[in-house]
């Protein structure tokens, strides 16, 4: 029988102890990535010998007497966060010798609480695809199944997580990327509030502040460590801002939206494990309505595409046109689309973000939380952008999307933790969300529902 994986808390206090060695550690992580990636392709880069000497200067931090919270601790990051002396690609052919010449300060933040970088992750290409494939680095497969994928873009950290690769990984979320992954294969994605973790240098941005560096893991407490340490505001990154101290009291008010006020079908499984979830939060003592947010008329993802396709147009459209066969044909596709609208369009779409943001604050001015669930479906063929039917009802290729994008415009805090199983055994995820800076009371919500859920199911 396979061990029960360590938990990065667990692995931190045996290295502090002295019962595990970073080096032993870091040859662990990376047997465990050359037994299982060649299928799996979760890990795209690995630098061995970068990562036995990050092992060999923590281990003289720590006969100097420093403990660091998450010492020794193997991680991955996803392909388009900087990792300095590292290959850092996007998942582009564009890019696919470009050596990050700095960290990220997320990067250097999780170095000095002792995490040490062991892979990069696989993602789709610029992160604009809702499963992780691109031309350069191939397909990431389920864990559970490699004939599914673990859909995306942190589709790579997900399924490292997922195989038990690593405890840890560093993904980001502009639309749901960390979140749907962890659904899919069963682990815990956290989307911070907007500029709560300063993220830079790096890539140049398309302009938009939607996506978050967002910690990924096992357990909700293994993620709630890594966001202590990612937490703050640097001048590295303008927008970012500190928590606010603000503490929260009294009971929960608690909304229960199946479809987020979004519509559209729902699988059978995923309305069965979420309705189960609900019934054991409400006979531990919460207090859920069910209450749907109001959202603008025309409101959906489709009405909020043009920012992504006008942000890939800004930055690569000049390249698509010399070179079209350099890129993805689903990133292309957007690409054009970006270059043929009108400033109309765009204009249109950033109107929507920000009522989108306002219809947010007025329901959370009602409501302390929102849960429904992560996704409306559970894992599909790899070979397709998405699910051709969902409760048997046929569907475009983002319907699997639909109920994480409007946080992120929103800002807000959103997490997802496993809640269940279909019929195959494929994960399902419970999304919990909260206005923005409420992210101690959606992790802390996240951890009663995680100990709760998991005491409910067998061997619980």
């Amino acid at each position: 029988m396979k061990a029960e994986p360590r938990s990065a808390l667990a692995t931190a206090a045996a290295v502090l102890d002295g019962a595990l060695s970073p080096e032993d550690l870091v040859r662990e992580a990376l047997g465990r990535i050359d037994a299982e990636n060649g299928v799996l392709r979760a890990v795209v880069t690995t630098d061995p010998e970068d990562s036995l000497r990050q092992a060999d200067h923590l281990a003289h931090r720590l006969a100097a007497g420093e403990r660091p919270p998450l010492a020794g601790v193997p991680i991955v990051v996803k392909d388009a966060i900087w990792v300095a002396g590292w290959r850092v690609t996007q998942g582009s052919r564009l890019y696919a010798d470009f050596v990050a010449p700095a960290d990220n300060v997320a990067v250097t933040r999780l170095r000095h609480a002792g995490a040490i970088v062991v892979g990069m992750a696989n993602m789709s290409e610029f992160g604009c695809k809702g499963v992780t494939s691109n031309p350069l680095h191939g397909t990431t497969r389920h864990p559970l199944d490699p004939r599914l994928t673990p859909g995306g873009s942190s589709g790579g950290c997900a399924s490292a997580l997922g195989a038990d690769l690593v405890p840890l990984g560093l993904g980001t979320d502009g639309g749901g990327s960390a979140r749907r992954p962890a659904a899919h294969v069963g682990i815990v994605g956290f989307k911070p509030s907007g500029g709560l973790v300063a993220d830079g240098p790096g890539f140049e941005g398309g302009g938009s502040r939607t996506s978050v560096l967002a910690p990924m893991g096992r357990s909700v407490a293994d993620v709630g460590a890594m966001f202590d340490v990612l937490l703050g505001a640097d001048r590295v990154d303008p927008l970012s801002v500190a928590l606010p101290t603000k503490k929260d009291g009294g009971r929960l008010r608690i909304a229960y939206a199946p479809t987020f006020g979004l519509g559209g079908p729902v699988d059978a499984s995923v309305e069965t494990s979420v309705a189960t979830a609900l019934e054991t939060l409400r006979a531990a003592g919460f207090d859920i309505i069910r209450f749907d947010p109001v959202w603008p008329t025309g409101a959906g993802e489709a009405a909020l595409m043009p920012l992504q396709w006008a942000g890939l147009a800004k930055l690569h459209g000049a390249r698509w046109q010399s070179e079209p066969t350099l890129f993805d044909p689903y990133i292309a596709a957007q690409i054009a689309k970006g270059l043929a609208q009108s400033d109309a369009d765009v204009g249109a779409a950033r109107a929507m973000a920000v009522e989108i943001l306002e219809a947010t604050q007025i329901f959370f001015a009602a409501f302390d939380l929102v849960i429904g669930p992560t996704t409306p479906c559970t894992a599909w063929p790899h070979d397709l952008l998405g699910p051709t039917e969902i409760d048997g009802q046929p569907v475009h290729d983002r319907a699997h999307a639909a109920f994480t994008p409007f946080f992120n415009h929103a800002l807000a805090a959103a997490i997802s933790i496993p809640c269940g199983v279909d019929r195959r055994g494929l994960p399902i995820g419970l999304q919990i969300v909260g206005p923005r800076f409420a992210d101690r009371r959606v992790l802390t919500m996240a951890a009663a529902a995680e100990r709760l859920l998991t005491a409910t199911q067998p061997g619980g």
